[in-house]
């Protein structure tokens, strides 16, 4: 099952997504901050409640939204690539370099990512496989550390480089109002047989920049899920992006930086796209 949120006729739902046709079943408290698709995985009733036989619409009619807007909690994972560290030279962790992104970076699978004027000029991009935690996880194993995710989906780790490393630490370039666009979907766990085998690509204007694996991963994703849980516990809904392959603009010779303009496709085989805009704003 794809699982989407959607904005439909005014209101935003949770859908599932066949084909070129959306069901949207369930419609979210905008008065609050609610989050449709987190609560109904929390509740562990999304397949059975979005299966629910309602009128479709055409994928045309509506607007993909992030599939979650509020998770407790988005971890993401550095140099977690092998030929993304032999582009950039650095040292292979010896553990998951975990850093976090906030729920104000997550925005639409085709959003604009709006960045205030003067604010950076090392724009960069990074093509992610993310993973949807289904249940609570707390100290797992690796071997059952499957079983702990419900879906997977695309992000894009948009950083700023400049404020990433001039401030000693991570949070303020990673963490600008929509700089982790998602989706645009979550695709149930049950068709990814291998998240260790997915093609995952970035083209810039048109132009391929990333073109990788996820076998490339230094950590996979079942290792990553148990590692973590060690240290914290994981809850449904949370979002683990898991690293980014070779190709990003800081990696290149000479550098590459996005411009107002510039349109920024990510894609993993299997899960859908994202296509983002970059708007420069005043």
């Amino acid at each position: 099952m794809k699982i989407a949120r959607v904005r439909y006729e005014g209101r935003v739902l949770a859908a599932r997504v066949d084909g070129d046709t959306v069901f949207p079943v369930v419609a979210e408290d905008q008065r609050h901050m609610s989050d449709a698709v987190r609560d109904l995985i929390a509740d562990g009733t999304a397949h059975d409640v979005l299966s629910a036989d309602v009128p479709g619409v055409p994928l045309a009619d509506v607007e993909l939204l992030s599939p979650l807007v509020a998770p407790q909690k988005i971890i993401c994972i550095g140099l977690n690539y092998a030929d993304h560290i032999r582009e950039t030279g650095l040292k292979t962790p010896e553990v998951p370099l975990a850093f976090v992104k906030t729920a104000h970076c997550l925005t639409g699978p085709a959003a604009p990512v709006r960045v205030p004027r003067g604010t950076t000029g090392q724009l960069d991009w990074e093509a992610e496989l993310a993973v949807v935690i289904g249940r609570t996880a707390r100290d797992v194993s690796v071997a059952d550390a499957a079983s702990y995710v419900f879906g997977y989906t695309v992000a894009n780790d948009v950083s700023a480089r400049d404020a990433q490393f001039s401030d000693g630490q991570w949070f303020r370039g990673k963490n600008f109002d929509g700089f982790c666009p998602l989706g645009p979907w979550i695709t149930s766990a049950s068709e990814v047989p291998d998240p260790q085998s997915l093609a995952i690509a970035a083209r810039v204007n048109g132009l391929t920049l990333q073109d990788s694996s996820t076998k490339e991963m230094i950590f996979g994703v079942a290792e990553t899920i148990a590692y973590l849980s060690r240290y914290m516990t994981l809850y449904p809904g949370d979002v683990i992006a898991t690293g980014t392959p070779h190709g990003v603009g800081m990696g290149r010779d000479p550098q590459l930086w996005l411009q107002d303009g510039d349109i920024v496709e990510v894609e993993v085989e299997g899960l859908g796209l994202l296509r983002n805009p970059i708007h420069v704003t005043d």
